[in-house]
């Protein structure tokens, strides 16, 4: 009987209070904040990656419309392959632009305690492999001036690619971007990354809306224009 009557060291809680015994000072609120961490939206390098993000393919949508309905850049170099390749150059340099304020957003916030995981790196790192891959190929398939949008300087394709990448998925080439995106947000534990690689997926859903009824109709007017020959 001594045990009976020796004082707890601990406490005896009362189960039908429920909650109320609960000492929150205690309770380690650490991983709940970092599950409930929202990036902030008006941080400046989040913003300038952001609108890096939009505007790229905003900029060459817009400029090779206007040059399919002019041909001002091909009047301006001389050639349509010589002005197909300076829209190229535009594009790189606007897309290593976008990289760098991509990566300069996440190296700029937090990581995620949730996140920075051996299993999520590896993860990553076979997104950015399976991205890369996807780009690399849709390259090799498409050529340079199928890739840098060739079809409006009047460049044509003789037929619609359907190998690897393509016999997979349609635009494979964004789509693998996006994976680099994301691969790259999940090395380095970024929820910023990851909110961004959604900004990347949302605005090449727009850009490919956009661009592929457009493509279809310069093929469109292609294979009208042989039948009346």
């Amino acid at each position: 009987m001594y045990g009976a009557c020796e004082k707890s060291e601990y406490p005896i809680l009362d189960c039908c209070a429920g909650l109320n015994n609960v000492d929150y000072s205690k309770v380690d609120m650490s991983v709940l904040a970092d599950v409930l961490h929202v990036p902030d939206l008006l941080e400046p390098r989040f913003c300038v990656a952001v609108i890096a993000i939009i505007f790229n393919p905003f900029f060459w949508n817009v400029v090779a419309r206007w040059e399919h309905r002019t041909r001002g850049l091909t009047r301006m170099f001389g050639s349509p392959y010589v002005a197909c390749c300076s829209l190229a150059i535009a594009i790189l340099l606007l897309n290593v632009y976008r990289s760098h304020s991509i990566t300069v957003a996440i190296k700029g916030h937090p990581r995620s305690v949730l996140m920075d995981r051996w299993e999520v790196f590896q993860v990553g790192v076979a997104m950015m492999a399976a991205g890369s891959l996807l780009v690399l190929s849709s390259f090799m398939a498409l050529g340079f001036t199928g890739t840098f949008l060739g079809d409006y300087f009047g460049i044509l394709m003789e037929k619609k690619v359907s190998c690897f990448p393509f016999s997979l998925m349609e635009n494979p080439m964004y789509w693998g971007s996006t994976l680099n995106y994301l691969g790259l947000a999940l090395m380095n534990a970024s929820p910023v990354g990851v909110v961004l690689t959604g900004v990347v997926a949302i605005t090449y859903k727009v850009a490919i809306a956009y661009e592929g009824p457009f493509t279809e109709q310069i093929y469109r007017q292609r294979a009208l224009c042989c039948k009346h020959k």
